[in-house]
């Protein structure tokens, strides 16, 4: 049996029936991020013809999700929005491009049992939920065999056997698809089970929803981590300043009153990020939102997504440029991720001369 601490049901703030009704809401919104190109189009005054160039692919094999709340930050009329583009999926998805590949971060040889990654000495990961509120099209997990590492009680008792038994580990990485994604009752599970783990010091939650869908950020769920007896960090995943509404300023609130530290990682993207003035402004608004610029990637080299791709050179003038914009604590850590390897990598945030010349 998974041991249980704190129960999520243990709540007083508010009633029973306001709590079932929040819950409520936040599922809906995620159940209905399901949409087609032509009827995201069709809400932002857009048309195919406006994508003549590339085309839209109307039944990609990565289907298209995305919730309302961040289809109501996308700007109507503008084919470039960079929100949009980073969900819409284009014809050029279907190039083949060398170097690319489904699983970029060869995350299959780090599976130490179904479901849990176990890449880096100290750390591993575990996948919550195979579900996401919204597709990135430059997700690198867009491939990921889910099937495979399908969240279950079966698995979940395996990986906190495997934790248990490395003593190495003392910090969990909560992943996906989207741990938000799962309900709060499994999340409970999940913690409980976590808790009594003894060399376990912090969980660290990676989630675009605390952006895409604020309202997963419930008083339900926030109960149960300000009872757990871990440290919780919540690495947000934000690309433009254009992400960051009053909605997910409130999230962000909601979460430093339970005791959660806000990080933000971001990935470098071509026509959407990939300029100081931009950068500048979302460290600037996470600032505002009390969340610390934490990574910015340059882009994981998955099938499907070498249109977003920026080049290492681009990437360490635009840090070299920010690091004169912003102050130290504001410019993200430049990094890539690589396949094999232990740690991230860190890029040098100064350009070679000597490729300029």
């Amino acid at each position: 049996m998974i041991p249980r601490t704190a129960s999520l049901l243990q709540t007083t703030e508010l009633t029973e029936a306001q709590i079932q009704t929040e819950t409520r809401s936040w599922q809906a919104q995620l159940s209905a991020a399901a949409i087609s190109a032509s009827d995201l189009l069709q809400q932002l005054g857009l048309s195919l013809e406006d994508y003549a160039d590339c085309g839209i692919d109307l039944q990609p094999d990565f289907p298209l999700r995305v919730p309302a709340s961040f289809i109501d930050k996308m700007h109507s009329g503008d084919p470039a929005d960079p929100l949009l583009l980073q969900v819409l999926p284009l014809g050029l998805e279907n190039q083949s491009t060398p170097g690319f590949s489904a699983d970029p971060l060869g995350e299959g040889p780090a599976t130490a049992v179904p479901g849990l990654l176990h890449k880096y000495r100290s750390r591993a990961l575990l996948i919550t939920s195979p579900a996401c509120a919204i597709h990135c099209r430059y997700c690198f997990r867009r491939h990921f065999p889910y099937q495979d590492n399908r969240p279950s009680k079966a698995n979940w008792q395996a990986a906190v056997s495997y934790i248990t038994e490395h003593p190495e580990i003392n910090e969990i990485i909560l992943s996906g698809g989207d741990p938000l994604a799962a309900s709060d009752r499994h999340l409970d599970e999940l913690l409980s089970a976590l808790e009594a783990i003894p060399h376990l010091k912090r969980i660290r939650w990676h989630s675009r929803l605390p952006v895409v869908l604020p309202d997963r950020i419930c008083h339900r769920w926030l109960q149960r981590i300000k009872q757990s007896p871990l440290r919780h960090y919540m690495v947000i995943h934000s690309n433009h300043a254009q992400e960051l509404g009053q909605d997910v300023a409130e999230a962000c609130s909601r979460m430093q009153a339970a005791g959660i530290s806000l990080l933000n990682q971001t990935v470098l993207l071509r026509g959407i990020n990939d300029k100081a003035d931009i950068l500048s402004a979302l460290s600037e608004r996470l600032d505002e939102l009390g969340v610390r610029p934490y990574y910015l990637h340059v882009l994981d080299r998955v099938e499907g997504a070498a249109h977003f791709e920026v080049s290492e050179e681009q990437a360490q003038q635009l840090m070299a440029e920010l690091q004169t914009e912003l102050p130290g604590f504001l410019v993200p850590i430049l990094v890539r991720e690589e396949a094999g390897r232990d740690h991230k990598t860190r890029l040098p945030t100064e350009p070679d001369q000597s490729l300029w010349v």
